[in-house]
């Protein structure tokens, strides 16, 4: 089956590009992932460009994901020897391990530079991550200022921005990168229904669509404690369902409004917390061609 989303706009190119260029510049990388979706937020073109580089995934959004799963993500990279921590960058929750992570990583190499009689200098790391997962707002929380743009849409971040984080920590931060070629229409679905895909290039009632199947079967409870459906409403067929919904929260036949409330709740958690990437069942192709 042919995937029916995909975003790859000039300015994605670009960054890549800008990406690639900048690596010799930092010792580490940050690449922010979506707690909701750990494996499908890794952007594969990241890992081909910094394959030599340490690498540290942080994972925001823990809010919105199911805490068990979250759990279950770390304990996956720590036994795969990737560092990784996830935090909620609204409340600041885990913000602050992330000079406690990567200090170990690099103490060799900035311990050889001082012992060449380099003086001493900040850990340098470039921050990258899909759009909209939150990177920026990582960014602001590490240097306790609003220094990088941030907004709750794809494509905020235009241009490239060194910050201060600390005299331990300087970032370079790059605008969301997704990848040229999505390997399966669910990558594409899941990226959509988080957010990290702008809404002109995909259909709503397909996400939604999409959205409903993944939570009858995760939580079918918030369902109906939002939409205040009958166990009867969740014997409906997902189109049905859908329609069902719609009614319910009072938009009468247009679906597409209905789809669109659908898709804006899961992404604000008034649905329940949801994670659609299981580690239990990450395979090796998994991890190379998401």
């Amino acid at each position: 089956m042919a995937v029916t989303i995909q975003w790859f706009p000039g300015h994605m190119a670009k960054a890549i590009r800008q990406f690639e260029e900048n690596l010799s510049l930092v010792d580490v990388v940050f690449e922010v992932i979506d707690a909701r979706i750990p494996l499908t937020s890794q952007n594969p073109e990241i890992r081909r460009i910094s394959a030599d580089r340490p690498h540290l995934y942080i994972m925001t959004k823990r809010d919105l994901a199911d805490p068990q799963l979250t759990n279950a993500w770390l304990q996956y990279f720590a036994e795969h020897n990737q560092p990784a921590i996830a935090i909620d960058a609204k409340t600041k929750f885990g913000i602050n391990n992330v000079i406690s992570v990567i200090s170990p990583i690099l103490r060799d190499k900035l311990q050889r530079e001082q012992d060449k009689g380099m003086k001493k200098r900040p850990i340098r790391a470039i921050s990258v991550g899909v759009p909209n997962v939150g990177k920026s707002t990582v960014l602001n929380r590490l240097v306790n200022r609003r220094a990088a743009q941030v907004g709750n849409r794809p494509g905020v971040t235009k241009g490239q921005q060194w910050l201060k984080s600390t005299d331990k920590l300087e970032l370079l931060d790059t605008p969301g990168i997704l990848w040229p070629k999505f390997s399966s229409q669910e990558v594409a679905d899941k990226l959509a229904l988080t957010g990290a895909i702008k809404e002109s290039v995909y259909a709503s009632d397909d996400i939604a669509l999409f959205g409903l199947k993944q939570i009858r079967q995760l939580h079918p409870e918030g369902l109906k404690d939002r939409y205040h459906l009958t166990d009867d409403d969740l014997d409906l067929s997902d189109v049905d369902l859908l329609l069902q919904i719609t009614k319910k929260v009072g938009m009468r036949d247009d679906y597409e409004r209905g789809s669109n409330r659908i898709i804006q709740d899961f992404r604000a958690g008034k649905i329940g917390r949801f994670t659609l990437d299981d580690p239990e069942t990450v395979s090796d192709d998994d991890q190379a061609n998401n």
